[in-house]
């Protein structure tokens, strides 16, 4: 019997090995329907205001930065700004999660969420953000952030998110973390607290403090338009000069305009009052149709506002941060 010879396999037929992923894992978010105004911010574009760009970024830095601190990011982390009413999303993967700012309401075939609540969006959920009963916006946060280009060190979009886009984002799941709901740093959401503008002595101030103000429909992210009794309008004339969020201009008809994030950097209306540091995000939480009033400060006033709030955030994210730690996958 001739011997039989051994059979050697090529090379080529080697079983090869597990191919190795390389860095996290990714999960692709999928909008289904876009929401009345939804945006990609983070902190804006700060120092470019001599280039004639807005600052624009999140209408309400407070609570963006509240929701990042839920899931585990620093305060400037991409989100989704919505206004109004949210957009539905649908991951295919898991996704740690947390809406805060306004209450949206939040639901999904899964589980029972609620703002304010971080949850772990999973695979072929679909999950409806509806509308709000009180405030304006309201910020969803996932853990590592939303992607988007860089313009001027910014990832802040310039027009709203449109159905059938695409988020590639970190897989991850939520540990449970909540804000408790005696928590409200905006205590007193229509009452803004203002300082001497720089053309005040061109009105009366006391015509001005006295009144209650509606918010007019008009009103956007570039600013609030507002509505009451018409400011006597003197005839002096003013070259345009540099303004900033919180400035309260009067128009040529008597009527206030407060500038937002997205407001304009010159102007040539006059400026009564300048919203203080502490109150400038109360303007992105202002619903068309609510009423607005004014209280005087002084600049020290200002100062020891704007402390006393940056305290009460820095608190906040502290100890957020150091119990919001969600698992990658």
């Amino acid at each position: 019997m001739s011997k039989k010879k051994k059979q050697t396999r090529s090379p080529l037929h080697r079983k090869r090995p597990a191919r190795l992923s390389i860095g996290p894992a990714k999960t692709t978010l999928h909008v289904v329907t876009p929401g009345l105004q939804t945006l990609l911010v983070d902190f804006g574009r700060p120092r470019h205001r001599h280039l004639g760009v807005p600052l624009g970024g999140a209408a309400d830095r407070f609570s963006l930065a509240i929701s990042n601190a839920l899931v585990g990011n620093s305060a400037s982390v991409p989100a989704l700004e919505m206004a109004l009413a949210g957009p539905t999303l649908e991951a295919d993967g898991d996704l740690g999660c947390v809406v805060f700012g306004a209450p949206f309401s939040m639901s999904s075939d899964q589980q029972d969420l609620r703002a304010g609540k971080t949850f772990t969006l999973h695979a072929g959920e679909r999950l409806h953000i509806g509308s709000t009963p009180t405030g304006m916006r309201g910020y969803l946060c996932v853990r590592g952030g939303f992607p988007g280009s860089s313009v001027l060190a910014s990832h802040s979009s310039l027009s709203p998110v449109a159905a059938g886009m695409e988020f590639v984002c970190s897989s991850g799941v939520a540990p449970t973390r909540f804000v408790h709901d005696y928590f409200k740093w905006n205590r007193e959401p229509n009452m803004l607290r203002v300082i001497d503008g720089l053309q005040s002595n061109w009105f009366d101030l006391d015509i001005f403090l006295a009144q209650e103000y509606q918010v007019s429909p008009t009103s956007n992210r570039m600013g609030l338009r507002l509505q009451g009794k018409p400011l006597p309008f003197p005839s002096q004339e003013l070259l345009s000069e540099p303004v900033s969020p919180g400035a309260v201009q009067v128009t040529r008809d008597g009527q206030c305009i407060i500038l937002g994030v997205d407001g304009q950097t010159i102007g040539g209306y006059p400026k009564i009052a300048q919203v203080v540091s502490a109150d400038v995000d109360k303007l992105g939480q202002v619903r068309p149709g609510e009423t607005v009033r004014f209280s005087r400060a002084s600049l020290a006033d200002a100062e020891n506002l704007f402390r006393q709030k940056q305290a009460e955030l820095d608190e906040w994210v502290t100890r957020l941060l150091e119990t919001s730690v969600c698992r990658g996958e």
